[in-house]
């Protein structure tokens, strides 16, 4: 484990990302824990006071009612350094202003980031730097394995934190504890007893301004590339030892490598379309094609679906089938284990032989059981009825649990540099077909459920 961190430099202090995610997320984090004291750092090209930076940390700090000495401590030294971080004379100023072992969280483009870590190449580092970074991790596996590369010249491993905050603490514990603290599962979480597993992640909400990023992406790098592959390995893990990093990150890395497209047929595996015009909860949602900054000859994918196979003793023939898109009529987060169907029912039992489904809901966290009984009229009936129970938000954002694994020095939930090009190398195929065309572009409606020739999941 590293340093704990005593100064968080925030590249990018002045972006939307900082303001709207990391800011509320640290002054959460800061007064549920109210002995820590940290130093915070802003950078940026923007050319920002020290007085507005401290405007700008407190107006976040409100929206979470960030409060206590910690927060004040903060407010009182905050300072804002305008900078070009691909220099290296710029980042040495910014590091000279660091009080205590410091962590650089690149809140910037993937390009700019890339950029940054050779600038950093050629300046001497503080011994137990962290290097924070948001994905995509590269955009592709040849660069992925670049990225890598250049930021083992510059740290440990367990120095950087590739950042997925789908991968929440509250969020993961939740799947292990669920898995491996309940005898009742894990004796079946395998082929013999799982006929599939969908992991769903619908979204009402439309582009919302971020054609500049997304529509170069697409819904399958933005979110199946990264968060639900990582979520599948979760799901798919062997039972580790302990939590802590290594277990943690062996497990999944070793379910991505044995990780590959439903018999190898990216035509036969995936699916992409795009919304047309349409109405969400309400409100009037413009075609993704016409909204401003697209550009339309891109085909860009605003919904996406993908099935994996797991090849493993336990995975052997069950398909994974991971689904992300935008601007649908139902917001859906749930990854929806589908049991193989009773080996047999007795003559006599009439009604529903649906198969038993388990549903983990997530964003907020919540698990229902579906299981078929006796019914209250008729006791040879048999009628479906439901388990739940709700996790609880857990204590901090999600971008709280990053930031606490990043100045605490756990890299438990971070990506680790070979799970990175093991995502990108599971992807391949699929953006090859449709980069080529091989597989059609469907469109649907804003605020309906997809195409209507697709088969729905779960």
């Amino acid at each position: 484990m590293t340093q704990t961190v005593g100064t968080l430099v925030i590249l990018g202090g002045s972006s939307d990302l900082a303001s709207r995610l990391l800011l509320p997320a640290l002054g959460q984090l800061l007064t549920n824990h109210p002995e820590r004291r940290l130093q915070l750092v802003g950078s940026g090209s923007e050319e920002w006071t020290d007085a507005h930076w401290r405007s700008v940390v407190r107006s976040s700090f409100k929206t979470v009612s960030a409060s206590g000495p910690a927060i004040e401590a903060l407010l009182e030294d905050t300072r804002y350094l305008t900078a070009d971080v691909t220099k290296p004379d710029d980042l040495e100023r910014i590091l000279d202003a660091c009080d205590a072992t410091p962590a650089l969280y690149f809140a910037l483009p993937p390009a700019v980031t890339a950029l940054a870590c050779t600038a950093l190449a050629k300046i001497e580092l503080p011994e137990g730097i962290t290097l924070a970074l948001e994905k995509p991790f590269g955009t592709d596996r040849r660069t992925a394995i670049a990225l890598n590369k250049q930021l083992a010249k510059l740290v440990p491993e367990d120095q950087v934190h590739r950042v997925d905050h789908f991968l929440g603490r509250s969020t993961v514990y939740n799947m292990l504890g669920l898995r491996f603290a309940n005898r009742i599962f894990e004796p079946v979480w395998s082929a013999e007893h799982i006929e599939r597993v969908d992991v769903i992640y619908d979204e009402t909400l439309g582009l919302e301004g971020r054609a500049r990023y997304y529509d170069k992406a697409g819904a399958l790098v933005d979110m199946i590339q990264s968060h639900l592959l990582q979520v599948l390995a979760v799901l798919a893990m062997e039972p580790p030892s302990t939590l802590d990093a290594q277990d943690l990150r062996d497990g999944k890395g070793a379910v991505l490598r044995a990780t590959r497209l439903w018999q190898d047929s990216p035509t036969e595996s995936s699916r992409r379309a795009r919304y047309t015009g349409g109405t969400v909860e309400g409100e009037k949602v413009p075609a993704y094609a016409k909204e401003p900054g697209v550009d339309p000859d891109r085909e860009t994918e605003t919904l996406a679906e993908v099935t994996f196979q797991i090849d493993t003793w336990r995975w052997a023939g069950v398909p994974f089938t991971l689904r992300s898109g935008k601007a649908l009529g139902e917001r859906r987060r749930e990854v929806v284990v589908t049991f193989k169907p009773a080996q047999h029912v007795p003559t006599g039992l009439t009604g529903t032989k649906e198969p038993t489904k388990l549903r983990m809901m997530l964003a907020p966290d919540e698990m229902q059981l579906e299981l078929n009984v006796n019914g209250p009229g008729d006791p040879l009936q048999i009628e479906r009825a439901s388990m739940s129970v709700e996790f609880g938000p857990g204590q901090l954002l999600a971008y709280g649990e990053v930031l606490e694994g990043i100045l605490d020095g756990d890299p438990s939930l971070s990506v680790r540099g070979d799970t990175a090009v093991e995502c990108w190398r599971i992807v391949a195929p699929v953006i090859s077909a449709w980069t080529k065309d091989e597989v059609a572009l469907d469109t649907y409606r804003a605020g309906s459920r997809g195409p209507s020739e697709w088969r729905p999941l779960g």
